[in-house]
């Protein structure tokens, strides 16, 4: 695997201009290509279906060439019909492919301090979708090898283009490997395209144009197989890992060669969808930090979209529509009606609604409405004026059975492509998700409608016997936030609910940590994130009567300037109160946190003190739509919002707690509820399960936090007291 910062538009244009122009220049023949056995006899491009585009572009820069006998080189190309990673059947279990594969595989290749100090070698790792289906189309051109009549075949994939110089270098290189390899036909496996990861790696040179590789090369874009290796390959299944990352352990049992450069890239101006497994752990360890924001494409252009459901016990529907990039809002039952009034604000704020309770004259304006589709699940009940037979086939799609997963009805509905993650079970009703919960929902016609179902969440609040205070004297601002589908735009002039109540609705003590000594509940961490200018190491935590302390000091530590701690809860919690004493670091350029967190789809809740702002905690919330294991992340800023405390935090211990229920989330502090959020203020309540984490980090911006000052180190926060109930 190779992550490659992507370029600027300007230059993916002139790229595209010089290809297109070299593309229509001849370039002579190549003469490894031809039909002796100890030539190149046939070329195989794996190619996806809905990527004609790539078919057309690596068609092209093949045709510039001839083979040795004069041949059109476009006259030897095959198409091999890539397994696309969108198709959940076609990446399901399959004993060609073992999905599971361990850090210390990553380390074989590409070794890194940083990565083996933070993870054992033993650590799982899971395969994306898109790594199962890379694997499993080589292995389907591996089995077209082995059971053709080619010797050796030239496997491309679609995004490829042939360097200056690439004709000569494969030549030469070709000539010396049939020179040098065992077999006088020539050799089982030659990388023509690859990108060095280790340059340690041993390397045995048989000639200036090509070497023996061990091990340390990504990619496998383009390569010489010849039969022999192919069936090599398909005797040494399944593969586990990515199937790049597994050729490395077969180089010492296959006669292979690499040119000693490579003859053949991957195209600047063209999107890869592919999502990298090991990517979360390289970021955890510090060997990529890249801190630029992720941004969402947006929400399909159809539309509004009105939706039904089936009534059954997981709403799919709507956490399919909010995984396409909608902002959804579900309605329930017992509703008042909309009135095209209404129905004409709701749509200002969202793309879609779910089960809406619409009035007559409401049903009109869907049905007069030529952009306006509606998508239903089997089974549902819908007003015969929206119903499929009335509809034309343009405005509607139907969901035949949500359990089975297909995502294509909707998709072509809306003019997007299928996602690669499956097709969602989605959450419970009683979760009541993307319900529109904020404290006053004003319609079109000014009715005030509050919902008094949610008043448990208006009203979470202060520990156990403690009288809830009106915060009225603290201040709040809120600041830049995330722009995606999952957080309300900001014409949306959000304020959080007013802080009141109390709340006793968790009672069942789950984790009781004083933390003066270590415990088996909460693990050290040894890792880090991207941002951050800080290694996090156990060393860095010391557990004394007090509390843990978390220690931040100027120590490089496998390339950033800071060393410092870090703990988090060994299991994962899906709502509660999660409660500690906290003294947070003083002084500008760090940030105490207190916070839950969950990847795979990113979702927190964060309760940080901030630098030099030593009066006020931020408040942060991060959503991303889908079951456990859907792969959204997008999220850079989330939706923070200072509260300022009206003391010095970091002058003693106070009492710090974060309530998360299915309704909404409060902030308390000793014991006062001096923020919340319900539903869509601003954003979906997080609904899966998050460990809770501790830290002292150092932001790499100094817009969150401010200048580090060297004589300020080092620093220290304490964590006591941490405690979990439900």
């Amino acid at each position: 695997m190779n992550i490659a910062e992507a370029l600027g538009p300007a230059r993916h244009v002139f790229f595209r201009a010089w290809r297109h122009l070299m593309t229509a220049i001849p370039a002579g023949r190549l003469q490894s290509l031809g039909q002796r056995p100890d030539q190149i006899n046939s070329i195989l491009v794996i190619n996806l279906d809905r990527e004609e585009r790539r078919w057309r572009l690596v068609t092209r820069e093949v045709a510039r060439y001839r083979s040795a006998d004069g041949a059109p080189l476009s006259s030897m190309i095959r198409r091999l019909s890539a397994v696309d990673a969108r198709d959940g059947r076609a990446v399901a279990a399959t004993a060609d492919v073992d999905a599971t594969y361990c850090v210390g595989d990553q380390l074989f290749v590409q070794p890194d301090d940083r990565l083996s100090a933070t993870f054992r070698p033993d650590e799982p790792v899971r395969m994306t979708r898109q790594e199962v289906a890379v694997a499993r189309s080589h292995i389907e051109a591996w089995k077209l090898i082995a059971a053709g009549s080619d010797h050796h075949v030239l496997v491309l994939e679609d995004d490829v283009w042939f360097r200056p110089g690439a004709k000569a270098s494969i030549d030469r290189g070709w000539r010396d490997a049939v020179s040098h390899s065992r077999d006088e036909q020539g050799p089982q496996f030659v990388y023509l395209s690859y990108s060095l990861a280790d340059l340690t790696a041993p390397r045995h040179r048989s000639s200036d144009a090509v070497f023996r590789p061990t091990r340390g090369l990504w990619f496998l874009s383009g390569y010489v197989l010849s039969q022999e290796g192919a069936s090599a390959l398909l005797h040494a299944m399944p593969v586990v890992g990515p199937v790049d990352l597994w050729m490395n352990y077969r180089l010492a049992e296959l006669d292979a060669f690499a040119l000693g450069k490579p003859a053949l890239l991957q195209r600047m101006d063209t999107a890869s969808s592919n999502a990298y497994s090991m990517l979360p752990y390289l970021a955890r360890a510090g060997v990529v930090d890249a801190e630029r924001e992720l941004q969402h494409p947006g929400p399909p252009t159809q539309g509004p979209v009105i939706g039904w459901s089936a009534g059954r016990d997981r709403e799919s529907l709507a956490m399919a529509l909010s995984m396409l990039g909608l902002r959804v809002r579900v309605f329930d039952t017992d509703e008042p009606t909309l009135t095209p009034q209404d129905l004409e604000y709701s749509l200002k704020t969202f793309d879609a609604l779910v089960d809406p309770p619409l009035d007559p004259r409401a049903l009109r304006a869907v049905s007069d409405n030529p952009d306006a589709v509606v998508v239903v699940e089997r089974g549902a009940s819908v007003p015969t004026i929206l119903g499929p037979n009335i509809l034309s086939p343009h405005r509607t799609a139907t969901i035949e059975d949500p359990a089975v997963g297909d995502w294509r009805p909707i998709c072509r509905l809306l003019g997007v492509n299928v996602p690669v993650d499956r097709y969602p079970v989605g959450t419970t009703p009683a979760l009541r998700a993307f319900r529109d919960t904020r404290p006053v929902a004003i319609s079109a016609a000014g009715t005030h409608r509050g919902d008094p179902r949610d008043e448990d969440a208006r009203t979470s609040g202060a520990t156990d016997g403690a009288e809830g205070v009106a915060s009225s004297e603290l201040a709040h601002r809120s600041l830049e936030r995330d722009d995606t589908p999952w957080v309300l735009p900001t014409s949306d002039d959000w304020t959080p609910s007013p802080p009141r109540g109390v709340s006793d609705a968790f009672s069942r003590l789950v984790l009781d940590a004083p933390m003066s000594s270590p415990t088996q509940d909460v693990n050290e961490l040894s890792e880090t994130f991207p941002g951050n200018l800080a290694t996090f190491s156990p060393a860095n935590v010391e557990y004394r009567d007090d509390g843990a302390h978390l220690r931040l000091v100027r120590q490089p530590d496998l390339g950033r300037p800071f060393r410092s701690g870090a703990i988090a809860t060994t299991r994962q919690y899906l709502y509660g109160r999660f409660q500690a004493r906290i003294k947070p670091a003083p002084g500008s350029g760090a940030v105490t946190g207190l916070f839950l967190h969950r990847a795979s789809p990113r979702q927190e809740i964060d309760l940080e003190f901030v630098g030099a702002h030593s009066t006020r905690i931020l408040t942060n919330v991060y959503f991303n739509p889908g079951d456990d294991g859907t792969e959204l992340s997008y999220g850079y800023r989330g939706t923070p919002h200072w509260i300022e405390l009206g003391f010095d935090a970091t002058a003693d211990f106070h009492d710090y707690a974060i309530d998360w229920h299915p309704h909404g989330i409060s902030w308390l502090v000793d014991g006062r509820v001096v923020h919340q959020r319900t539903s869509w203020n601003p954003t979906p309540i997080p609904h899966l399960p998050m460990r809770l984490h501790a830290n002292l980090w150092a932001p790499r911006s100094i817009d969150l936090a401010g200048q580090f000052r060297s004589p300020e180190v080092p620093r220290e926060a304490v964590f006591a007291d941490v405690r979990v109930t439900s």
